[in-house]
């Protein structure tokens, strides 16, 4: 269905160009040109190279180990039966219990899903650069905040909305992680950024140890460290954009207020087990996914980051990989039930996935416990990668694409949630994303 048609049937187009200007908490009419198509949108990073044969093309250990069994091991997203034989990828000794499934429909029977999609990197730096920025890295250090705007700031600048209506839900503070939240662009910067957390570091471990009990620390040995630190984290928090070293996110009084709110309810919640996390929770990914539910009931932002990553165990553990893929699956499935859940976003919230890169074609010579062989990510393979949406508007039980016919590019998620929450037109008139990048609704 070409965009003209679909936004015509779906209602979108009959009010024309003209909105009803909306004033922003600065003050301003609502400058975004752009229509938007749902109140809130969750991306998720569905990251740590994903290979195309055990994900979207279903076909588990046929096409990577020479054994003859293929299958569906992400059913909470994908249709088709799971594999027969070989079982490694759930829970109990070996992996051997596959995880029931949580949505009773997969998520391609009611969104559309593009089966071959064009990576533009095949590491992990760049495709995360990708689909925050809508671009490629060129130019930037591994340990350095992008040179263009990311999304976050897009939104923040064009579309008016506040610091806590954007969220970055990390799965650690590896890497650059934490700095892809704003760029040093001289347009955009630390003024639009949007709130990054990693709540697995924050929440658990360390961050609980250390911050939990709000303990009292001794005036000689450790006041001095804690008290740098709070100066880090004020100048992180301050409301005037100015940033210091610590960045800047311009959350305002209420908005810190809103955090520190939220903070003590997570510690408090951990303690007692009552974080919603998946039914089974065994990896960072799981765990990650838990906390983001958390982030949307609080704050139910316009948009959402989550980003995952465990199925990079691939590099020496295929079957490790196979599990973390499993996983993912119903993490992402639980993340939709969970959005249902919640009155002010069910019915008006678009999910969107991708992954950040695809893996090799051939393996490498590192085996498993199961001798498997694992996979890296350097070839043509690692740029083909998948995408799949589900929310208002978007078509039912339709695939774009496949095998044999790529459509879009990776930087296409990062425009596709710009064009659903209005800045598109502001996003393309400023060119820095790569070229040719397009709303995935403009490809169906």
């Amino acid at each position: 269905m070409k965009r003209r048609t679909f936004l015509k049937k779906s209602g979108l187009a009959a009010a024309g160009a003209a909105a009803a200007p909306v004033i922003l908490p600065s003050g301003r009419l609502f400058a975004a040109s752009g229509r938007r198509m749902a109140e809130h949108v969750v991306m998720v990073a569905f990251a740590g190279g994903v290979r195309q044969q055990e994900s979207i093309l279903r076909r588990y250990v046929d096409d990577s180990q020479g054994e003859p069994y293929p299958g569906n091991i992400m059913y909470n997203l994908l249709g088709g039966e799971p594999p027969v034989a070989k079982i490694v990828y759930g829970t109990g000794v070996g992996g051997i219990t596959p995880i029931p499934a949580v949505m009773p429909t997969p998520l391609e029977q009611f969104g559309t899903t593009f089966a071959e999609v064009s990576a533009l990197s095949a590491g992990h730096f760049g495709g995360l650069n990708s689909l925050v920025q809508g671009g490629t890295p060129g130019g930037q250090g591994l340990k350095q905040r992008p040179l263009q705007p990311t999304v976050f700031e897009y939104l923040r600048r064009h579309g008016g909305y506040k610091a806590t209506d954007t969220w970055f839900v990390g799965n650690g503070i590896g890497g650059s992680l934490p700095l892809l939240n704003h760029s040093e662009h001289p347009n955009y910067g630390a003024e639009y950024a949007g709130n990054f957390f990693a709540p697995t570091v924050t929440f658990e471990g360390a961050g609980e140890y250390a911050f939990a009990d709000a303990a009292v620390y001794h005036p000689e040995n450790e006041l001095n460290p804690m008290l740098r630190m709070k100066a880090f984290l004020d100048q992180q928090f301050e409301a005037d954009g100015t940033g210091g070293f610590g960045g800047g996110l311009n959350n305002t009084d209420e908005e810190k207020e809103q955090i520190k709110a939220f903070m003590r309810l997570m510690y408090d919640k951990v303690e007692n087990n009552a974080i919603n996390l998946p039914p089974v929770t065994d990896n960072g990914d799981t765990a990650t996914v838990g906390f983001a539910c958390e982030v949307l009931s609080h704050f139910m932002p316009a948009f959402t980051l989550v980003n995952l990553g465990a199925v990079d165990s691939c590099h020496s553990n295929f079957s490790s990989y196979l599990g973390a893929l499993h996983r993912a699956d119903h993490a992402v499935g639980h993340l939709w039930n969970h959005i249902q859940s919640i009155p002010e976003m069910a019915g008006n919230t678009t999910l969107i996935l991708t992954p950040e890169c695809g893996r090799n074609l051939q393996p490498n010579n590192i085996l498993d416990e199961n001798d498997w062989r694992a996979y890296d990510h350097s070839d043509e393979n690692s740029m083909r990668i998948w995408t799949m949406m589900a929310g208002p508007d978007v078509p039912e039980g339709l695939t774009v694409g496949g095998e044999d016919n790529p459509v879009g590019m990776v930087t296409d998620t990062m425009m596709t949630v710009c064009d659903i929450l209005g800045v598109m037109p502001e996003v393309q008139a400023g060119g820095m994303v790569h070229p040719g990048t397009d709303s995935l609704f403009n490809r169906i």
